[in-house]
C-alpha cells in the first residue's frame, strides 16, 4: 500500500433502506449516515451540529443491510472516501459528489433496542467522524485570514487505490483528490512547510458543505477538516539517536546449572491459562440470505 484513504463514522441510519441490483445481479444499497458532533472551536465556541454521509454498500453485505438495518439504527461504518464526477445532462456543466465506499458495516444497537443516553455521561456519548489520508500535495497551501482573525489553509492530497478487475483480470488504478482545510496555527506551519509534490498524512473528520453558484444554483463539496497534519520522508533527530546501523548482538544465553532442582514449592508457577471467549454475533448465520 503506497497510499491510505480510509474514514470511520458511527452514527445513525436517516431512511428506510432500498436495495438495489446492477445489471449484473450484484445489490448495492445507499445509506444515509447522521453523525451529531459538538466541540468547542479554536475561539473557544462551543459548535453543536450535525454532518450527513452518503455510504454505498455493495454484494452481500448490502443484503445483509437492506434486511436488518431499520431507520434510526446505530451503525459504526468503515471505508474510503471516493468521488463520482459527471457533466449534468442539461446544463452540460461538471458535477461532483463523494460518498464513503463502505468494508465493513457493524450494528450496533442491542437486541432489545436502543438505551436512553444516561444523564450526566455526555463525555462518553460522542460519536464518530475520522477520516485518515496519506497521500501527495497537489497544490502548494495558499494561507488566508477569515474576517474573524482566523488562519485557515486548502490543502490537495492525492491519494491512489489499485485493484484487480474480476472480469478482466487487469490491475486498475483510480485515483482520490481531497479536499484538506486547516485552521489556526497548524494553518501557518503548513503554509510554511508543505509544498506541492510533497507526502504528508491528515487526520480530521469529513464535513460536506453547500454554496452557490455564480448562477445562484446550489452545490455541495466535501472535506477533510484536519487536526493533524504531517509531512512525510523528513529527518527526525531524536529518532535518529535511536537508530543504530550495527545488528545488536544476541544475549549470551545463561550456562546450565548443575545444582539440584529446589522443592516444587520453589519453581515459578506454571501460568494460568486464558480462557476462552466465544464472541456471539447479533446476526445469526442461519438468518443470512446468503
Amino acid at each position: 500500500m503506497f497510499s491510505l484513504n480510509r474514514v470511520e463514522i458511527i452514527g445513525y441510519q436517516t431512511q428506510p433502506v432500498v436495495i438495489r441490483k446492477t445489471p449484473g445481479g450484484t445489490s448495492v444499497v445507499d445509506l444515509n449516515i447522521v453523525v451529531p458532533y459538538s466541540f468547542t472551536s479554536a475561539t473557544g465556541t462551543p459548535v453543536n451540529g450535525k454532518s450527513f454521509h452518503t455510504v454505498t454498500v455493495w454484494g452481500s453485505m448490502a443484503d445483509v443491510a437492506g434486511q436488518y438495518v431499520k431507520p434510526g439504527a446505530q451503525l459504526f461504518i468503515s471505508g474510503r472516501l471516493q468521488t463520482d464526477s459527471w457533466e449534468d445532462s442539461q446544463s452540460g456543466e461538471k458535477r461532483s459528489k463523494t460518498k464513503i465506499i463502505a468494508m465493513d458495516l457493524i450494528m450496533l444497537d442491542p437486541k432489545d433496542g436502543q438505551r436512553s443516553a444516561p444523564a450526566g455521561a455526555e463525555g462518553v456519548l460522542q460519536l464518530l467522524n475520522r477520516a485518515e489520508a496519506i497521500g501527495n500535495v497537489t497544490r502548494d497551501a495558499e494561507l488566508r485570514t477569515t474576517t474573524g482573525g482566523q488562519s485557515v489553509v486548502t490543502l490537495g492530497v492525492a491519494t491512489n487505490e489499485r485493484w484487480k478487475d474480476k472480469a478482466t483480470n487487469e490491475t486498475k488504478e483510480r485515483t482520490e483528490f481531497h479536499n484538506v482545510v486547516v485552521w489556526g496555527d497548524l494553518a501557518k506551519a503548513v503554509q510554511a512547510g508543505v509544498k506541492k509534490g510533497q507526502r504528508v498524512y491528515v487526520s480530521g473528520r469529513v464535513q460536506t458543505r453547500t454554496f452557490e453558484t455564480q448562477a445562484g444554483q446550489k452545490r455541495y463539496t466535501t472535506e477533510i477538516i484536519a487536526d493533524q497534519v504531517t509531512l512525510l520522508g523528513c529527518k527526525n533527530a531524536d529518532a535518529a539517536a535511536s537508530v543504530s546501523l550495527t545488528p545488536r548482538e544476541a544475549s549470551p544465553s545463561p550456562a546450565p546449572s548443575s545444582a539440584p532442582s529446589h522443592a516444587a514449592a520453589d519453581e515459578a508457577p506454571a501460568p494460568t491459562p486464558v480462557p476462552e471467549i466465544k464472541y456471539e454475533s447479533e446476526i445469526k448465520p442461519e438468518d443470512l440470505p446468503f
